[in-house]
């Protein structure tokens, strides 16, 4: 199996649930849409009844009504809350596998070009053969002792490159492929220590002037959200000097 192959049939066996995966997520977005614009209607209707009984209304009955609105307004932001939670975690999920194309590129690519530099190391040693071949020959022709001599030499200098050449090649399959992290859309804001794009689970700093304001749960240590204040890095010093 080719490289080429074989990464193209594990990326395309990754993509096999990512339809289902994000029709799924749509559907649970659509339907809260429904809900809220249900709800938005129920508050229109509500208010517009509030304002044309408020004045016969006593103070306990308009504060009973004004929580019922309340209550109205917080259900619909946790719908919208939760709407833009699925959201994100669509983003996140495309962008998993487009950083994963991304990862398989960088390491075909890797592969291929050292798969070219060793080919023309062979290439290069193949003309050395014949060549050593042909003086072989014309050594055994002439049979004087100078022409021995000088066989000898170009011989072991021949040799030193052959051996220059395979130390090469070893070296070189020592390295290590790397996963090269692609360029990201310049467009897209980036955020953390590690100035990398939005992605997992993140956590905002309490700090209202933080340049940063959004870090990766990973590049800080975290696995859940601390509770109470939680400061990054950079501000954390700040805050606490003041205490």
């Amino acid at each position: 199996m080719s490289g080429s192959t074989f990464y193209l049939e594990q990326y395309l066996d990754s993509l096999e649930d990512l339809p289902t995966d994000l029709k799924g997520n749509f559907n649970k977005m659509h339907d809260l849409d429904k809900r809220n614009r249900d709800i938005m209607v129920s508050i229109d209707s509500s208010s517009d009844e509030y304002l044309r009984k408020v004045r016969d209304l006593s103070p306990s009955k308009r504060k009973l009504e004004m929580e019922k609105i309340q209550k109205m307004f917080k259900k619909a932001k946790e719908i919208s809350d939760d709407k833009v939670k699925i959201a994100i975690q669509t983003y996140e999920l495309v962008d998993k596998h487009i950083r994963r194309l991304d990862g398989d590129l960088a390491k075909f690519e890797s592969e291929m070009k050292e798969k070219g530099r060793l080919s023309q190391t062979e290439s290069e040693e193949e003309p050395e053969e014949d060549k050593r071949s042909k003086k072989k020959n014309l050594k055994d022709g002439k049979k004087k002792k100078g022409g021995r001599e000088e066989d000898k030499k170009k011989k072991k200098v021949k040799n030193q490159k052959s051996d220059f050449s395979s130390s090469q090649a070893s070296t070189a399959l020592q390295v290590p492929t790397e996963v090269l992290d692609m360029p990201v859309d310049p467009n897209e804001p980036t955020y953390c220590l590690c100035q990398q794009v939005s992605y997992g689970e993140m956590i905002g700093c309490d700090n209202q002037d933080c340049p940063i304001e959004w870090f990766h749960f990973g590049c800080m240590n975290l696995t859940t959200k601390p509770k109470g204040k939680w400061y990054c890095p950079k501000c954390i010093p700040l805050f606490k000097k003041k205490k």
